[in-house]
């Protein structure tokens, strides 16, 4: 049947260019238009209706027709529809919406800067450590750690920051970033080796690598409570506890990215309370806003805050910006957000239901095609392997993920394939039927898949 070049789908693939989608999957399989959403769903332009156990990018915490948001957004457009927060002027919301964020930190913070992204706001964190640091006659000091299997962003410095293979399409990381290790213990731990000693073990290679680039040429330390888009990478408990004494002896600032954890997905308002982290800088995006509005935000402790408004007085400002950062419209809908989310029922929802969401997740570890069941939350994923017993992945050609995920989009519910893993992350406001028709839906597609490639 020739497909009608009128409909949606025809006219999205002349003219949309797609951000971090499968290309030959996306033309042979057409991509999906949504029309609307409501509650934890979402329909396509031709009625279908899918559950959305991503909650979109991790972001629509709140689900898809959360109705207080989009009032309060209408109030404050006819209220103040936009502004700034350039050359010492602001607007209540953003000052509301500041002290709220500072009310709610993990640890003690002083001030909040505001962006419209996560990788806005961990860019700004780059050049506010670079500001730092040069202020503080050490201008030496510009190399940043990160993590393999990190994600902190798509600009290019939060590209660099971000240890995925695929950076190296654009000639990336700059020199500036050096990657330790990963901590997942299941793909990187020795033989017999317990949670623990792998723990002390990537702490030692962190100091190590401390001292060989030289301790007087490092910035900061960059570090997910839980790596989202690494696949759902939860560090054993010693983790952040062993290297985080390495970090102040070295007098290296810990930047802890609440992109994906903050504001409740971890079960905790912040990932840093769920992983006992206490950080120097906190980013956050995505759920402040409940996806609502494009939202980022970085917060500085009193010490860090004090350094870098010392560091400024060079130039007689703050050099760095955006223009629709702190957009009132934007905190007004954050404030509602954080308000139904901690005040509403919801956090308490997020762990009630973590329970049997998590319950759920590791009973799959018993498929044949699953090797590991992960998670924390409401966030886990399925590492898909072709042989348990050897942990054999299965080729890149086979695009595994993405026929899982496509199978299980045809049944009306959305995964998302992260390499050789199937990550869920759903919206805040799960009910147990939606948790038990996920899980129930997703066994079925990979028997499904799994009697395909066996022949069965």
């Amino acid at each position: 049947m020739t497909p009608n070049p009128h409909s949606w789908e025809q006219r999205e693939l002349r003219s949309f260019f797609h951000t971090f989608s499968d290309l030959p999957s996306l033309q042979q399989d057409g991509p999906t238009v949504m029309e609307r959403g409501d509650g934890m769903y979402v329909y396509d332009t031709e009625g279908n209706r899918y559950l959305e156990a991503n909650a979109g990018l991790w972001n629509m915490t709140l689900g898809f027709s959360e109705h207080r948001l989009a009032r309060v957004a209408a109030k404050q457009y006819e209220a103040l529809p936009g502004y700034h927060t350039f050359f010492g002027r602001n607007s209540q919301p953003a000052v509301a919406l500041a002290e709220r964020m500072l009310e709610l930190a993990p640890a003690p913070m002083s001030r909040v800067f505001f962006t419209n992204s996560g990788s806005e706001a961990n860019e700004s964190v780059v050049k506010l450590l670079w500001l730092m640091w040069s202020g503080e006659g050490q201008p030496q000091r510009r190399k940043l750690i990160s993590r393999k299997g990190a994600y902190h962003g798509s600009a290019v410095m939060t590209s660099s920051l971000t240890g995925k293979d695929y950076v190296k399409a654009f000639g990336l990381p700059l020199p500036e970033v050096v990657m330790a290790d990963c901590p997942h213990a299941w793909r990187y731990g020795n033989a017999g080796e317990s949670d623990d000693a792998f723990c002390h073990r990537l702490a030692d290679n962190l100091e190590r690598l401390i001292l060989a680039e030289g301790t007087d040429t490092i910035a900061g330390f960059f570090a997910e409570p839980v790596q989202g888009a690494g696949g759902v990478i939860v560090p054993p408990a010693s983790y952040f506890k062993r290297i985080q004494p390495i970090l102040r002896r070295h007098g290296i600032p810990l930047v802890a990215d609440e992109v994906i954890c903050g504001f409740g997905r971890t079960g905790n308002i912040w990932g840093c309370q769920t992983l006992d982290i206490a950080p120097d800088i906190i980013v956050a995006s995505k759920s402040m806003s409940a996806g609502y509005f494009p939202m980022g935000a970085v917060m500085l402790s009193k010490q860090i805050d004090t350094r870098v408004t010392e560091a400024c007085q060079q130039w007689e400002e703050f050099p760095h910006g955006f223009t629709t950062a702190g957009h009132p419209v934007g905190c007004a809908v954050s404030l509602e957000a954080i308000r139904i989310i901690v005040e509403d029922g919801v956090l308490e929802n997020v762990r009630t239901q973590s329970k049997p969401f998590q319950s759920r997740l590791s009973a799959m570890a018993e498929h044949p095609m699953v090797a590991e069941a992960r998670g924390v939350g409401l966030m886990g994923a399925l590492e898909i392997v072709a042989d348990k017993s050897t942990r054999q992945a299965f080729p890149g050609a086979a695009r595994i993920g993405e026929r899982i995920a496509r199978a299980a989009r045809l049944r009306g519910l959305i995964v998302r394939p992260l390499g050789s893993s199937l990550v869920l992350a759903p919206a805040f406001i799960l009910t147990g039927a939606q948790n038990d028709w996920i899980f129930s839906t997703l066994e079925s597609v990979l028997d499904q898949t799994y009697r395909e490639l066996s022949g069965g």
